[in-house]
């Protein structure tokens, strides 16, 4: 399923208006000229000009499982390995992006800025390689929806082993299904072992009965869902158990596939990459530490919820926040252990046959656990004071152990978005607030599983 919805500009520099201006189609921009890195409000309330003087995500391989990453982009030139293509019907290879997203998560990551003399537009962790793995997309909208899923689970699995294998230490998986068969489990697994960390989006559909999807689910995957401008979660964004982290996800200006290399997308894939980036940022200032203290610190950092919970299921543990991460880790834990309590959860209750290698069934799931946010009415903490890393310090350690599960039958009541106060030094007037979100209905419905958005 898709994950983000991306519009590309029509000129090379994306244009802006003044505060509060809504846009309520996709036809035309503002226009007022500025520059591509004011436009990116994103990195501005991450504090990205502190954080690159710590770190820049240098020697370490971010994995994209997408539709292709186009290695001539001006701001992915020389940040693109060579990667492996598992897609079917499609015509090229890894390099060759058949709908612009694939390189779109990749320009959120990596991007160097040096196109348009300079006046490009930036990743979060822009000395960070990509290694493109592109996985069927725009075919599988084509087939029932078994097929789908059976496609999905078959690539995604294979692209996952090969991204371990190929010692990509972050896995960005910004595209789900909604069935997360045996063989995905046991690639997490495999990828986990191997010491990889993998993030997923959570997906766009929770105003269309929010169904879960894998493998932002899977038991292993950090699932990763979106907050928007005021630093709210989306209405988009999906709820439940498997979300774990939170990030911008709103009108995010970056590189993309396509004539102009510049697109501006919302959603869960953009934050997925975000928290892929911050993650990489991570790694490169500690080289030594393993997955799980790379994950831990990223929680011990966030903005977490007010509520006293720890996690809910709006906004998981928190917003990451990359700067403190790096300034302020805390303690990353022991080595070998894994700070979410999620894996334990994969066990079934009773012995599962074995699936086919023709039709293989969905990996056993545990029975769904309340929410622990109640009515999502959640908050941030604020500023970088003790509360926020005490709450997460005692809250991994004995968190109730979570479920991932698939969708039950019918439609669950809808919540509203959860607000949430600034995990970030509220951005400055000039350069944030010049866009807002078309209303939600448009976003129109979910399309076939494995698709992006």
């Amino acid at each position: 399923m898709r994950t983000s919805g991306i519009r590309r500009s029509r000129a090379r520099n994306i244009t802006t208006a003044g505060l509060g201006l809504l846009l309520v189609g996709i036809s035309a921009f503002p226009a007022h000229a500025e520059s591509i890195r004011a436009q990116q409000w994103h990195l501005d309330i991450m504090h990205a000009e502190d954080i690159w003087k710590i770190s820049k995500g240098e020697g370490v391989t971010v994995a994209v499982i997408d539709s292709g990453v186009d290695d001539r982009n001006p701001d992915l030139l020389g940040q693109v390995l060579d990667g492996k293509d598992l897609a079917l019907d499609e015509k090229g290879d890894e390099h060759t992006d058949y709908d612009g997203h694939g390189t779109g998560m990749a320009g959120l990551i990596a991007g160097t800025g040096r196109s348009g003399g300079g006046d490009g537009a930036f990743g979060l962790a822009p000395a960070a390689k990509i290694l493109p793995i592109r996985v069927s997309g725009a075919g599988v909208g084509k087939q029932n929806k078994e097929d789908g899923e059976i496609d999905f689970n078959r690539a995604v699995p294979e692209a996952i082993r090969y991204a371990a294998d190929s010692k990509a230490k972050v896995i960005n998986v910004s595209m789900g299904s909604g069935a997360g068969f045996q063989q995905l489990t046991d690639a997490v697994k495999y990828a986990l072992d191997k010491g990889a960390l993998i993030f997923a989006a959570v997906g766009n559909s929770a105003a269309q009965g929010n169904g879960t999807e894998y493998p932002a689910a899977t038991p292993g995957v950090v699932g990763v869902g979106a907050i928007d401008k005021k630093l709210t979660r989306t209405k988009e964004s999906q709820y439940g158990p498997q979300v774990d982290l939170v990030a911008p996800g709103e009108n995010m200006v970056h590189a993309c596939g396509g004539s102009t290399g510049l697109c501006e997308s919302h959603g869960t894939s953009g934050a997925t990459a975000l928290a892929s980036a911050s993650a990489a940022l991570i790694w490169a200032k500690h080289p030594d530490w393993t997955n799980n203290q790379v994950l831990k610190v990223m929680l011990n950092t966030v903005a977490a919820p007010d509520d006293g919970a720890g996690r809910n299921d709006y906004i998981g543990y928190g917003a990451i926040r990359p700067l403190r991460a790096l300034k302020t880790p805390g303690d990353p834990g022991p080595a070998d252990v894994r700070p979410i309590p999620d894996l334990p959860a994969a066990q079934p209750a009773t012995p599962s046959a074995a699936p086919s290698t023709t039709n293989p069934a969905p990996a056993p799931a545990p029975a769904p656990q309340a929410s622990a946010g109640g009515g999502g009415n959640t908050g941030l903490w604020i500023g970088l004071g003790v509360g926020a890393a005490l709450l997460i310090g005692g809250a991994v350690a004995t968190a109730v152990v979570r479920s991932r599960r698939r969708s039950v039958a019918g439609t669950p009541a809808m919540q509203p978005a959860a607000p949430v106060a600034p995990p970030y030094a509220p951005p400055g007037p000039s350069r944030h607030g010049l866009y807002e979100q078309p209303p939600n209905s448009s976003y129109g419905p979910p399309p076939g599983p494995g698709q992006r958005s």
